[in-house]
């Protein structure tokens, strides 16, 4: 099996792939759109896609890469977050003067950072890649903040363990594919476009209320071509697939656009 992940080896999207699957082959790509577009061109069979934080909140760009592409959730993962500080061996925080790291995860440690101006926080398309280019080109005077097994893999020293503003810190990841095999699910996420009047949302989160659904979240994004009007997306969990089948034909009805984007 191919994974595709947004980043390398050591990075969070790669501790998914070990914690969801025993066997595979990582395809390592630098962006998510470059991730999707792996799936969908089919050098990889399944992809793991951060979507959102418990700190930062959620990733509103992957959302719409979800819904371009046509790709299904078919599982969802949470992780939780560990961030620490790591450079070359033989340095201590005060040798140090960039940290580098993906914007999330300098915005996930802001606190800690306040303690030490003088060190200025550079934005990198990953975290665990940073690490790796630490290693690889033997930089002293920079750190980056990964997990513990990038410092591992690429032989780091950790200067300060689990440096996150808040401790307890989760990540959900999504688990993609071009078709879903799920027979048994209790969970869909779902993409709407209403009529741009008042109560056409309530009217559709009663639908959901009156069939037993729990909406456990709601986003919504400007429609591009047409401004003023918006597209929400939703996740819902329910304990009857019948009555969940009748709220969504029931919305699909009341809906100018309606998609499913996963049932898991």
């Amino acid at each position: 099996m191919k994974i595709a992940i947004q980043g390398v080896k050591g990075s969070f999207h790669h501790m998914v792939a070990n914690e969801c699957f025993d066997s595979f082959e990582l395809n390592e790509c630098s962006t998510f759109e470059n991730l999707v577009k792996s799936i969908v061109n089919r050098h990889s069979d399944v992809g793991i896609m951060a979507i959102e934080n418990s700190i930062a909140g959620s990733i509103l760009p992957n959302y719409a890469l979800i819904d371009e592409y046509n790709l299904l959730i078919t599982g969802e993962y949470y992780l939780n977050i560990e961030h620490n500080l790591m450079a070359i061996a033989n340095q201590n925080i005060n040798d140090i003067k960039e940290v580098h790291s993906h914007p999330m995860a300098l915005l996930q440690c802001s606190k800690f950072f306040n303690n030490y101006p003088g060190i200025k926080l550079i934005e990198f398309e990953d975290t665990a890649m940073y690490a790796k280019k630490i290693s690889e080109d033997k930089l002293e005077g920079v750190a980056a903040i990964a997990s513990k097994e990038a410092a591992e893999i690429y032989k780091l020293e950790i200067l300060e363990k689990s440096i996150q503003t808040i401790k307890n810190n989760k990540t959900r990841f999504v688990i993609l594919k071009t078709k879903s095999t799920n027979k048994i699910y209790n969970k869909a996420a779902l993409k709407f476009i209403l009529d741009h009047k008042r109560g056409s949302l309530a009217s559709v989160l009663n639908i959901m209320s009156d069939c037993n659904l729990n909406l456990t979240k709601i986003q919504s994004l400007p429609v591009i071509q047409t401004p003023g009007k918006y597209a929400f997306f939703v996740d819902i969990s329910f304990d009857s697939i019948e009555y969940y089948q009748k709220a969504k034909k029931i919305i699909e009805i009341m809906a100018q656009e309606f998609k499913v984007l996963g049932e898991f």
